[in-house]
C-alpha cells in the first residue's frame, strides 16, 4: 500500500524557537515566520535537502522583494539551485529558458491550487507563436470566456488592446503578450479566422469548470484499423477528470477501437492520482495487480527523521520507505490495446510524463512531437499561512526502475521510439491533416512515419522544432507544472 500525506503545518515563532537554537531572537514579523517555515519544511522534506545549509548560513529572512510572495519565491529559488545534477553539472532545478526561477519549486497564493480542482478564473485560451510575427490560439476551454466569444484553435491574433501583435523576437514583446493574456482582468483582441474573415472580441476573466478532455473521436481507416483519439489537456483532480475520461473511453470501447492516440501536447501535469487512473484505462488487463511505479522520498523521511511533522501528526514508522509507496495497476473499463501513441511537446510535463513513463515497460509506447519538459519529481502541497509551498519531495521510477528523465523525453530515440516533429497549430484538434496526428494515423495504416501526401508547408510552422521549443518555453515560463499527490493517509 502506498501512504501519502498532505502535511498542513503552520509553525509559530515560539515552536520554531524552541526547536532551533540558531534562530534570531528579534521579534519576528508574519513574513519572517513564513520564511522560516519555508526553510524548515525544505530542510526536512525537500527531495534534495542534503544540500541545504544551516539556518544561520542560509539566513532565510534575508530574501526580500517588493511583495511577500515574491520574497518567498526568491527564497525558494535560492534553495532550488543548491543541489547539482551530476549528469548535467547544473542544479536539478536549473531552468535554462528562465534561469532566475526554479524549474519545479513554486510558492502559490491559492490560484494554482484551485485550478487543480478543475476551476479556472482566466480567459480560457492559450497563445503560441508559430513564426516571429504569427501568434495563434492553441486551445480554448469549453464554457470559458474565449469559448463563449467564438474563439477557436488556430485563429491568428493580429491585435491586442489596440496594438498590432508584436513579434516574438525579444523578451519585451513576449512580456507584453504574457501580461495582457495572463495578468490582466480584461483584454481586447482582433483575430483572423482560417476563412480570411476577422472578429473582434472583448473578454473579461471569469470562473469556469475545466473539462480536461477537450475532444475525442474515432478514425475508421479501413483494413481493420479503428483509432481512438483524445486530447487530454490537464490532470485535474480525479473527481473532475474521471467522468470525462470514462465518457471518452466508453465511446472508444463501444466503437471497437484497436489503436489509441492520446494528445498530451499542452498538458503540463496536475494530480498524480489522475495520471494513475489514465494508466489504468490504457494498460492491458493482464497487467492488473503488477507494479506501476514507486515513489522515493529523501533519506531523512525514509529514516523516520521528521521531528517537525511528528509534533503535529501521528506518523507511522516506515511510511516513507519505497516499499510503502508503490502503486499497482488496477485495470479500469475494458479497452484492450497493445500499443499507444502519445503526442507531446515541451509543454508535456510532470503527471503527463509520469503517465508515459509508467506505461513504457507494459506495452508499445510511441511518442510523436518534440522533447517533453523533464519533471520526474512530485509534490505534496504544504499550506503555510495563506500560501502553498510546492517543491519536490519525491521522485518516481516505473516497474523497470526507470525515471531519470530530467532532460525530457525525446521522441524518435531508442528510449522513446517515435517521430520528432514540430507542433501544428494551424489545424483544429482531430483534423486528420494536422501534422502530429497525421503521423500517428499514417503509422497505423502503413507502418511508417513518411507521409504519402505532402503537407501544405505554407500553412505549417515556419519555426523549426528548436525555435518552437525556445519561444514556447519563454511564453509559458510563468506556468505551473505539477505532479501533486492529494491528502490521503493510505492509498
Amino acid at each position: 500500500m502506498k501512504k501519502l500525506f498532505f502535511f498542513i503545518i503552520i509553525l509559530s515563532a515560539g515552536l520554531i524557537a524552541s526547536c532551533k537554537k540558531d534562530k534570531s531572537t528579534k521579534a519576528a514579523s508574519t513574513l519572517d515566520q513564513i520564511r522560516d517555515s519555508v526553510y524548515y519544511y525544505e530542510k526536512e522534506d525537500y527531495l534534495w535537502n542534503d544540500a541545504i545549509p544551516s539556518y544561520s548560513t542560509f539566513d532565510p529572512r534575508s530574501y526580500t522583494s517588493d511583495n511577500d510572495q515574491d520574497a518567498l519565491n526568491s527564497e525558494i529559488f535560492a534553495i532550488s539551485q543548491l543541489k547539482i545534477n551530476p549528469a548535467t553539472n547544473a542544479p536539478y532545478e536549473y531552468f535554462a529558458t528562465n534561469p532566475l526561477v526554479p524549474k519545479y519549486s513554486f510558492i502559490d497564493d491559492g490560484t494554482e491550487t484551485a485550478s487543480l480542482n478543475g476551476t479556472n478564473g482566466d480567459f480560457g485560451f492559450e497563445p503560441a507563436y508559430i513564426a516571429d510575427e504569427d501568434l495563434r490560439v492553441k486551445y480554448v476551454y469549453a464554457g470559458s470566456p474565449a469559448d463563449l466569444a467564438g474563439i477557436k484553435r488556430g485563429y491568428q491574433i493580429t491585435n491586442i488592446n489596440g496594438t498590432s501583435t508584436p513579434s516574438s523576437d525579444n523578451n519585451s514583446n513576449l512580456n507584453f503578450v504574457i501580461d495582457a493574456i495572463y495578468y490582466s482582468p480584461t483584454i481586447k483582441m482582433t483575430l483572423l479566422k482560417p476563412d480570411g474573415t476577422s472578429i473582434s472580441v472583448s473578454l473579461s476573466t471569469a470562473s469556469y469548470t475545466v473539462n480536461p478532455v477537450i475532444t475525442y473521436k474515432v478514425f475508421n481507416e479501413g483494413g481493420g484499423h479503428k483509432i481512438g483519439y483524445m486530447v487530454f489537456n490537464s490532470f485535474t483532480a480525479l473527481a473532475n477528470a474521471q467522468p470525462q475520461l470514462n465518457t471518452a473511453f466508453d465511446y472508444f470501447i463501444t466503437n471497437g477501437i484497436n489503436e489509441l492516440v492520446v494528445d498530451l501536447r499542452y498538458n503540463g501535469g496536475g494530480a498524480g492520482e489522475t495520471a494513475e487512473y489514465l494508466d489504468d484505462l490504457i494498460v492491458p488487463a493482464a497487467k492488473s495487480n503488477t507494479l506501476m511505479y514507486t515513489q522515493y522520498f529523501n533519506s531523512n523521511l525514509q529514516n523516520d527523521k521528521y521531528p517537525l511533522l511528528s509534533k503535529k501528526y501521528s506518523l507511522s514508522p516506515g511510511q516513507f520507505l519505497p516499499a510503502n509507496n508503490q502503486t499497482q495497476f488496477v485495470k479500469k473499463l475494458s479497452l484492450n490495446i497493445s500499443r499507444v501513441f502519445f503526442i507531446v511537446t515541451n509543454e508535456t510535463a510532470s503527471s503527463s510524463e509520469l503517465t508515459i513513463n509508467n506505461l513504457l515497460p507494459e506495452l508499445n509506447v510511441i511518442l510523436i512531437g518534440s522533447t517533453t519538459y523533464g519533471k520526474p519529481v512530485g509534490e505534496i502541497p504544504i499550506p503555510i499561512n495563506k500560501y502553498y509551498l510546492y517543491s519536490p519531495q519525491l521522485y518516481v521510477e516505473n516497474s523497470a526502475n526507470k525515471g531519470d528523465y530530467y532532460s525530457g523525453m525525446i521522441p524518435g530515440t531508442a528510449t522513446y521510439p517515435g517521430k520528432s516533429a514540430a507542433d501544428d497549430i494551424t489545424k483544429e484538434f482531430g483534423d486528420s491533416t494536422e501534422m502530429l496526428l497525421s503521423y500517428a494515423l499514417n503509422y497505423v495504416k502503413n507502418g511508417t512515419f513518411a507521409l504519402k501526401i505532402p503537407q501544405d508547408l505554407s500553412k505549417q510552422n515556419t519555426f523549426s522544432v528548436e525555435q518552437s521549443r525556445v519561444v514556447s518555453l519563454e511564453l509559458n515560463k510563468h506556468k505551473f507544472r505539477p505532479m501533486v499527490f492529494k491528502s490521503k493517509a493510505e492509498r
